[in-house]
């Protein structure tokens, strides 16, 4: 009899231990799911705003003041600066905060030849380095399912980046605009790839091209 018990201890220890693992398995797995909904909440996603949408006021820290809407982006040179403003829509279900921005400027002839596509739709580049990226000068927020605007100026001319988007704007070239964003913790670190082409003198076609997760300690950087 003893021995009996003792083989009925064991196989009810095991049966006890089984249903344990299940449960905490179980409930690992509801966790997991529960904080994706939960991300899923505050995610933002950026992209052009509609052609529907109204126009609204861009003001930079010298006092000027432009209209940006219907889905164009704005590129104005004058003897003070090169303004960009590009209006963006939140297609996503949370604030985004938009932390950082990369420029990049290509002159047409370079663009012709890109075997992306002057658009540069095509798949294959890799995502930016966000140690690459300027801060935003001020916190720039667009609420979910809502308008507001990425902005940036460029002042010294001796600056090699400012001679290049020069170029690009005189020459009918091609601007990149990187955006790197967040939620409005500072979660879920994202960059979104736009697409600038010439349209109607300061008014340029813009046009998203890429999403990138950022994960691990590239997201610090900004």
């Amino acid at each position: 009899m003893t021995e009996w018990a003792a083989w009925g201890t064991t196989i009810g220890t095991l049966v006890l231990g089984g249903a344990t693992f299940a449960a905490v398995r179980s409930s690992n797995r509801s966790a997991r799911i529960a904080e994706r909904a939960l991300l899923a909440g505050l995610r933002p996603m950026l992209t052009p705003s509609r052609r529907e949408d109204p126009e609204e006021p861009v003001q930079f820290a010298d006092g000027r003041v432009f209209e940006v809407g219907s889905g164009r982006a704005m590129l104005h040179r004058d003897q003070a600066a090169i303004y960009l403003a590009v209006p963006l829509r939140n297609v996503g279900s949370g604030i985004a905060l938009l932390r950082g921005y990369r420029l990049e400027a290509e002159a047409a002839e370079g663009i012709a030849e890109d075997p992306r596509g002057i658009a540069r739709h095509r798949r294959g580049d890799a995502a930016p380095d966000p140690a690459a990226f300027a801060e935003q000068q001020r916190d720039l927020y667009i609420p979910s399912d809502a308008v507001g605007f990425w902005q940036a100026a460029l002042r010294d001319p001796a600056e090699s980046l400012y001679g290049r988007v020069q170029g690009a704007i005189d020459g009918g070239g091609r601007l990149t605009v990187d955006l790197f964003y967040t939620d409005h913790e500072g979660g879920q670190p994202t960059i979104t790839r736009f697409v600038l082409l010439p349209g109607d003198g300061e008014r340029w076609r813009c046009d998203v091209t890429h999403h990138w997760s950022i994960t691990g300690a590239a997201a610090d950087h900004l």
